[in-house]
This record gives structure tokens, sequence and C-alpha cells, in this order.
């Protein structure tokens, strides 16, 4: 009696054994799986991309062909791109890695279709321009007239491109507009109450708008706001920086972080000391991206 019920007793417990070492089987294999189905569909996403920057590729290869003159922009982009290509094969397949190459091959598409679309252009007027040259020349006879009018077509063509050139790198920096300029009196509650009252004024506001840009990369930026006064002084910390052989004084530096999205921002110019008042008569105020003046404006108070 007491050998069955040992007997049945292991007879359970080596049951119980066999059944969570086929669950946890079950649970293994399900698990790989899984893991392997996210690992493939992440391979394939990357092969994906990898195949639209080189049909980008293609296209840039397609329209220097189409082109007598070498477009300096064409090479440039199709140099940052195959830049893109060659970091993605050697990048780690994973989500993180993979979202922020997407995010610059979606960048370089939008370049892509600025300057393809300014290359089109550029192509017609350049026909149109051979037209009118070929036409010019069989009414010409006079060989020193004729060459004249080549070397006009070839200054022409090279206008174009430095204008086109021009136009893409204006493209890709930050920009402002919308700036409004006033004096505020600040309340005790914190209250801010616009005034043309120089007397009354404890700040001068100055807002604006940074303008979307998706060629612009996403991070931490920053601009320089000038306040210039009525007797030509530079309001604020009135500090300098140094461009090359240029010099820029300004009153603050307004720095933000930017998200490709229009970002409207306030900055305040105090004065130096409280009981002075500010000048009355005409204020200029600008913002510099760098060295690059984007966006001013003109105020007065009295």
């Amino acid at each position: 009696m007491t050998n069955n019920t040992a007997n049945k007793g292991l007879k359970i417990a080596l049951g119980i054994a066999i059944a969570l070492l086929m669950a946890l089987a079950i649970y293994s294999f399900s698990s790989i799986q899984e893991s392997n189905k996210v690992k493939n569909d992440l391979v394939e996403e990357k092969t994906k991309v990898l195949t639209e920057l080189n049909q980008m590729i293609a296209q840039y290869d397609v329209a220097m062909d189409e082109n007598d003159v070498v477009n300096q922009n064409l090479i440039e982009a199709k140099a940052r791109t195959q830049d893109l290509i060659d970091a993605l094969k050697v990048s780690e397949t994973n989500v993180k890695s993979l979202l922020k190459y997407k995010s610059k091959y979606i960048a370089l598409q939008e370049e892509m279709d600025i300057i393809l679309s300014e290359n089109d252009k550029l192509k017609v007027e350049n026909q149109m321009l051979a037209i009118s040259l070929d036409s010019t020349k069989i009414q010409l006879e006079d060989r020193d007239i004729y060459a004249d009018s080549l070397r006009m077509y070839s200054d022409s063509l090279l206008e174009k491109n430095t204008a086109l050139a021009d136009v893409v790198e204006s493209a890709s920096v930050l920009s402002a507009n919308s700036m409004t300029v006033s004096g505020v009196i600040e309340r005790s509650s914190g209250k801010l109450i616009p005034t043309e009252r120089a007397g009354r004024s404890d700040k001068i506001r100055v807002c604006f708008t940074v303008a979307k840009n998706k060629l612009v990369e996403v991070g931490d930026k920053e601009l320089f706001v000038q306040v210039i006064d009525p007797k030509n002084n530079v309001l604020g910390s009135n500090a300098q920086v140094v461009f090359g052989e240029e010099i820029l004084n300004y009153s603050l530096i307004s720095k933000f972080n930017y998200e490709n999205q229009s970002l409207p921002i306030c900055e305040y110019i105090s004065k130096k000391n409280k009981k002075d008042d500010f000048e009355k008569g005409l204020y200029k105020v600008n913002v510099f991206n760098g060295k690059e003046l984007v966006t001013s404006a003109v105020f007065s108070m009295r």
C-alpha cells in the first residue's frame, strides 16, 4: 500500500515536471521567433532605405549627364547621399539607429527635390539660350561677333549656376520673420504691459518667429539679437562675436531647441541701471544667424 502511494506520487511529480519543461520550451521557441521577426523587419527596412538612397544617386547621375556644364550642387548633394549610404551600411541594425538614418534620408530627399527642380529650370533656360545662340550664329558672319556671343552665353550659364547654388544654400539655413518690438512695463505680479513711453518702460520686448525649414537639422540653435538705441548704442550685454574679419556687437543670444517647426520667440532687454530711462526716439532691432542678417525692425519711444 505504501509503495503504491509513493509510486503514484512520483508519477504525478514527473508529469508536472514534464509539463513545465514543455511549457518552457514552447515559450522559448515563441520568444526566439518573435525576436527573429523583429530583426528581419529591421533588416528589410534598412535594405529598403539603402535601395531608395541608391535610386537618389542614380537620379543625380542622370541629371549630371544631361548637363553640359557640371553643376557643383549636384556633385555635393550626390556626395552627401553616398556618405549616408556608406554610414548606413556599417550601422547597427536597431530601431534607434534606423530612425536616425531614415530622418537624414528624408532631409536629403527634400534637398534633392529642390536641387533637381532648380536644375530642370536651368536646363530649359540653357536650351533656350542655346537655340537663341544657334539662331544668332546663322545670322552672324563675323567670327569676332560670334565669339563675343559665345562668351556671353557662357557668362550667362555661369551666372545661373551661381544663382542656383545661392538658392540651395539659403534654403538650408534658419530664417526669422514677423518681428514685433515694444517697450513694456513690468508689474510686481510679473504682468507685462506694452507702452510707447521711454520713461515708463522697464524693458524692451523683441518677438519674432523662427520659420519652419525641414532642410535645417534639428537641435540646439542660437540667433544674435542686436538692439540699437537712438544714440547708436548697442543695449543689453553689448558683447562681441567674431566671424573671420567681421565683428558683431549683440545685445543677447537667443538660444532655443529647433524641431523643424515654426517657433515663436520673445526676448527682453533690460536697462543698464534701473534708475535710468530708455532714450526717446527711434530704435533699430536686428536678428542675425551668425553674421547673416535674417530680420530687422524699427520702433520708437516717446
